[in-house]
């Protein structure tokens, strides 16, 4: 296929989720033809106004809010401002297409997506949204009525998008995300300073952390570290728990215990992991699989539809993957990790069914369909 320029809009964010794949997307319009031009669109405020120009690629942002589920008074005044900060940054989003000319719009789910590919539908540009979850959320189920291409990264997706509309494409990763051999593993113990000889467990809660994953490493702690004689644990406690923790790990000699706020290098702590604990995100999933890393899953209950436990589901139900509730992990979770490393011939066996479920070239997919639209 040849690769003509294209001016592109890409919109979403909110989360890394979201931002990752859709950086993912843009390095990949860019590989295709570097002379494409690409605009980002998100909301004020959010990681995207960060992370997209950090990435190299300009961004605009939106005044849009989403409704806050919790009730409380300044939640109640936030959502009464919802309805004005929709129509503005519908305002705004036009008035962005209308200057920038893209040839095909891309939603990639998050605030920013739904003013700016409404009003590119409005407009008949070219779009596309990528669900990168296993159940749609309520945005992207309106936004597929209207856009021509939906890709998705789970099967069953007919549930809720136009089945002629759907690409299984899988979703865009981070690049260094593989499957690792022994050199790799090798490379990632000497990065983290670790003992070769032992079984390492990486914990991973996300850039901010996850309360319930760093409660059970806690309650873990307090009793001693049960069963983890023989187990280092690489620990991402998140920014926002930092200080909690380092107040709960001072006094304590814990040497097989290495935790830090954030993970420079992602794809050396899958390295060299024996086994995963992590939340059940999307990109994290996704990542998971491309690694063919097993991996016991603590779905957020705090995401709207429950998607995590879905995400996770997908992989349990074809023993590729363990989980444990949200509400069971301080009492669970450690333990059912501790399990899975003590028994080599089942992580064999998730590693091998996780496997089939990598897309690795989940971004090249997507711009072939971009290409296909214009």
């Amino acid at each position: 296929m040849s690769y003509k320029k294209l001016r592109v809009i890409i919109s979403g964010g909110g989360t890394g989720g979201h931002i990752f794949p859709a950086i993912s997307i843009a390095g990949k319009l860019r590989e295709a033809n570097p002379d494409t031009e690409i605009l980002f669109v998100g909301a004020e405020g959010k990681m995207e106004m960060e992370k997209v120009p950090a990435a190299g690629y300009e961004i605009m942002g939106l005044p849009i809010a989403g409704l806050q589920r919790q009730l409380s008074r300044e939640n109640i005044l936030n959502n009464l401002r919802v309805p004005v900060k929709v129509a503005n940054s519908l305002r705004q989003a036009g008035r962005i297409l209308d200057r920038f000319k893209p040839d095909v719009a891309i939603g990639v789910g998050g605030y920013a997506s739904a003013p700016l590919l409404w009003q590119a539908t409005r407009r008949r540009i070219p779009a596309l949204i990528q669900e990168q979850n296993g159940f749609a959320g309520l945005t992207n189920k309106i936004l597929g009525r209207r856009v021509q291409c939906i890709c998705v990264a789970y099967d069953g997706m007919e549930r809720f998008f136009p089945a002629d509309k759907i690409v299984f494409s899988g979703n865009p990763i981070r690049p260094e995300i593989h499957p690792y051999t022994e050199a790799d593993r090798a490379e990632g113990i000497r990065f983290y300073g670790l003992d070769p000889d032992k079984r390492h467990l990486f914990v991973v809660g996300g850039s901010l952390g996850a309360g319930t994953l760093n409660r059970a490493m806690r309650a873990w702690i307090e009793a001693g570290c049960p069963g983890g004689g023989d187990v280092e644990v690489l620990w991402q406690c998140g920014r926002y728990y930092k200080q909690g923790i380092d107040e709960f790990m001072a006094g304590r000699e814990l040497p097989q215990i290495h935790y830090t706020d954030f993970i420079g290098r992602m794809d050396l702590a899958y390295a060299c992991s024996d086994v995963l604990v992590s939340r059940a995100g999307a990109s994290s999933v996704s990542e998971i699989c491309a690694a063919h890393k097993a991996a016991v899953f603590v779905p957020s209950p705090n995401v709207a539809e429950d998607h995590q436990t879905h995400n996770a589901m997908a992989l349990v139900r074809k023993d590729a993957a363990l989980i444990v509730r949200d509400d069971q992990a301080a009492e669970a979770l450690l333990p059912t990790a501790l399990e899975l490393l003590g028994d080599p011939e089942r992580i064999r066996r998730i590693e091998e069914n996780v496997a089939p479920l990598a897309r690795l070239d989940a971004a090249g997919t997507i711009v072939d369909e971009v290409y296909k639209l214009v």
